[in-house]
Parts: C-alpha cells; structure tokens; sequence
C-alpha cells in the first residue's frame, strides 16, 4: 500500500491514496490553517469507521441479514500531552433492516473488533476501544 502527502500551502495538505483518490486535509485557522478539510486525527478515525463497518457489513450480507442501513458513530478522547494520542475510542453502531438477527449483528461487531479490522486493532494498542450497538427494524 502506498500513499502521498503533498503540501499544498499554510497548513493545507492533499493526500492521495495509491488506489487513484485524493483528500484535502487542513489544520485550523488557530494553526495558520483555513479550515479547509479535514483533520488528519479525524481522518484516523474515520479510516478506522469505515474499516470496521466494511467488515460488519460483509459479513451480515454473508449470513443473508436483510441490512438496509448502517452507521456508525465514533467518539474519542486523545491524550491532553504531546503526543495527543487517542486514548479511548468508542464505535456505536446503528444497524437497521428488516427481521436483523441481533445474535448475528453482535458476531459481526466482535469479529471485526477482535479479528479482521486491522484499523481498530492498530489502535488498540495504544487505546481502549470498545463498541455497542443498536438495531433497528424498518
């Protein structure tokens, strides 16, 4: 895997993926920044939401769950010295469909959190990170 960094100007930045697809990360005007994109913190964060949602939601589509919708929603704390590293991380899922087995949702969660998403577990090492879910039937 490989990706680029590219200064832009003050405290903007482009990142490009090695699969073709470019973000805008900026710092906050307090930093010399312009509020332009996101934070790169923000973006760890949100590379480990979509890790883990990507693999919950494989495999509830393996196991013929009838998912019509999932988010999920992240809440961190980082440390209050340099580095601010994240200390505590929180993944809460909503995962709505029809007739959603909560024994098969809940499997998903942990195996993804234990086993497969290399994001989460990454920061698990240096954080707690802990998940909860609810469901909801449309």
């Amino acid at each position: 895997m490989k990706a680029r960094v590219k200064w832009v100007e003050d405290a903007a930045m482009m990142g490009e993926s090695g699969s073709g697809h470019a973000v805008i990360m900026d710092g906050p005007e307090a930093f010399g920044g312009r509020n332009l994109g996101i934070r790169p913190m923000e973006m760890l964060l949100l590379g480990m939401g979509g890790c883990t949602e990507f693999d919950v939601l494989s495999m509830l589509k393996k196991s013929r769950q009838q998912v019509t919708g999932c988010v999920v929603e992240l809440e961190a704390e980082r440390a209050e010295s340099e580095p601010k590293i994240f200390t505590r991380i929180h993944a809460h899922f909503i995962v709505s469909g029809k007739n959603l087995s909560e024994k098969h949702v809940a499997r998903a969660i942990s195996l993804s959190a234990e086993k497969y998403c290399s994001a989460s577990i990454m920061l698990g090492k240096v954080a707690e990170v802990t998940h909860d879910y609810e469901i909801r039937d449309v």
